[in-house]
């Protein structure tokens, strides 16, 4: 078993998995967006009618959510095919003159 796992490691693409990764998310995506579309029931009043609302808006939430997820992917991915390593990130949460300190 453990031989099994080692030789599929060894296999393993982070490119490869990465965008794997964004087809399924623009998958996803697509499958959020259609279910904002679709219209709320007018038969339903009251509270129903806010919970109904309420799960719309959560969902388009969670797809711009992962809209911004799948586009660091893609720039992960791109750095990855570029330089061979992901680009380290520069925190800029301090002030001015931290920024162009380092």
């Amino acid at each position: 078993m453990t031989c099994y796992i080692q030789s599929k490691m060894s296999k393993f693409s982070t490119v490869a998995a990465a965008s794997k990764l964004m087809e399924s998310m623009a998958i996803a995506i697509h499958n959020m967006i259609e279910e904002v579309k679709k219209p709320v029931d007018p038969e339903i009043t009251g509270s129903a009618r806010k919970a109904e609302l309420q799960s719309v808006k959560q969902t388009a939430i969670d797809c711009k959510e992962l809209i911004v997820e799948r586009q660091k992917l893609e720039q992960m991915v791109k750095e990855l095919k570029e330089n061979g390593e992901i680009a380290e990130q520069k925190d800029y949460s301090g002030g001015f003159a931290e920024r162009f300190s380092k």
